[in-house]
């Protein structure tokens, strides 16, 4: 089937074109209050208030707070500079990452990434099991089989979907969230909630800041395959906004409160889980205390297996829904078979490996962009992997021997300084031959 047909059978059967393998025209573009509930109700979800609560039982209420706000403001920077790329050209992340890493290059990157978000969806569908049945009691294999069905089918629908399951999940976190908070604030009052001290000390600031950035890197670097929907890179700037810093530090922050009340269970483990607080009282919040659970991580499920969706569509000259299926049976049986486990790993796979990617791709395409918009493309881009290289092993340094620096952040510093100091000395070669 041509593309132009193919194109012409997703109109007529209801579904949006993707464009998988192209630029987003203008005509297609949506308003920046869709593309905003898109990464709105992304960040929205449980998981990040599992995190806020172990950096409040590890560092305290207020240097958990310190730490979630510089975090945010990296990531803000970090995605908003690649969204606003998007927003300008409409490229997806494989289209942008071709013109950085060349017209081979970019499959490494590209598949890289597209791999590490399923990861990360199988991590998400494996967790709604385990919350389901430790709160509900309910068959944490089924539950993850129901959820692979619902989560691939919402994402099948394609990109507008994902805008209309932001818009539930977000508010339906902050509802469920004050009711939790409500029924902490019975046993407890503000003035013990800020005076929180913190009962460990495996964490620094430096770990927390990487947590928060590492929890958004993967999806943050591939941020254009849901901002180049925006009407230009204006638009796409504010729909990052929104998930960076509003909608994750507000999740965030529910978990630093949860457990700074002291209302946590396990906090050292479950962090800022607030689900349990929510059940028990009648039946009518126990159900929407499980509806709760499906729509709020499948907000972020369906997310990470449409950026997964994308980059392999994009890959293999196919269609994003045939890849949404594949990928979607792919990572819910990783979830049956347990990848939650390694939870902790994965994270720091996030933190040194992922942020390199996209400080290179910014300063090329962004601060460097007359030099990259004139450059004749090639197979293989050295300068970009070598310097996605050293910014990887200045992450992986910094975890090792100097954890408090945040490997992250550094990962992220040296791979883009070092990508402009050699495309600068390239240029000056050029100008003096």
């Amino acid at each position: 089937m041509s593309q132009k047909s193919s194109q012409s059978h997703e109109s007529t059967s209801g579904l949006e074109q993707e464009f998988e393998n192209a630029a987003v025209p203008l005509s297609h573009r949506h308003t920046t209050r869709s593309v905003s509930a898109v990464w709105f109700g992304f960040p929205m979800i449980l998981t990040n208030a599992v995190f806020g609560g172990i950096m409040a039982y590890n560092l305290g209420f207020w240097h958990s707070i310190i730490a979630i706000l510089a975090g945010n403001l990296v990531l803000f920077a970090y995605v908003g500079a690649l969204s606003y790329l998007a927003g300008n050209t409409g490229l997806n992340f494989a289209m942008q990452a071709r013109k950085t890493f060349g017209s081979r290059g970019y499959i490494i990157t590209s598949a890289f990434l597209s791999t590490v978000v399923i990861g990360w969806y199988a991590f998400q569908t494996g967790l709604t099991g385990t919350i389901v049945n430790a709160t509900f009691g309910w068959n944490t294999s089924w539950v993850i089989v129901l959820a692979t069905v619902l989560y691939t089918g919402v994402t099948f629908l394609g990109v507008r979907a994902l805008s209309v399951i932001g818009m539930i999940a977000a508010p339906m976190f902050v509802i469920l969230g004050l009711v939790a908070l409500y029924f902490v604030g019975q046993h407890t009052d503000i003035s013990q909630i800020s005076s929180y001290k913190g009962s460990a000390s495996g964490i620094s600031m430096g770990i927390a800041m990487t947590m928060v950035i590492a929890g958004f890197a993967d999806s943050g670097t591939m941020t254009a395959d849901f901002t180049r929907w925006s009407k230009n890179g204006k638009s796409a700037v504010v729909a990052t906004f929104s998930a960076f810093p509003l909608a994750n530090v507000v999740s965030l922050l529910s978990g630093v409160v949860i457990v700074s009340a002291g209302a946590g269970i396990n906090p050292a483990q479950n962090g800022g889980d607030f689900l349990h607080l929510l059940t028990g009282h009648n039946p009518v919040l126990d159900m929407l205390a499980l509806l709760f659970v499906f729509i709020n991580l499948g907000s972020v499920c369906t997310h990470c297996l449409y950026n997964g969706a994308v980059g392999y569509g994009h890959l293999f000259k196919s269609k994003m829904r045939l890849w949404t299926v594949i990928l979607g049976v792919i990572g819910g049986l990783l979830a049956v078979i347990g990848v939650w486990s390694y939870f902790l790993n994965w994270l720091s796979l996030l933190g040194v490996a992922v942020p390199p990617i996209g400080a290179v791709m910014i300063v090329d395409l962004l601060f460097m962009g007359h030099i990259a918009s004139s450059r004749p493309e090639t197979t293989y881009r050295t300068s970009a992997f070598a310097c996605w290289a050293f910014g990887t092993v200045c992450a992986s340094i910094a975890h090792v021997w100097f954890p408090d620096a945040g490997e992250a952040l550094i990962g992220m510093v040296a791979g883009g300084v070092a990508y402009g100091i050699v495309q600068s000395r390239s240029a000056k070669k050029w100008a003096t031959a």
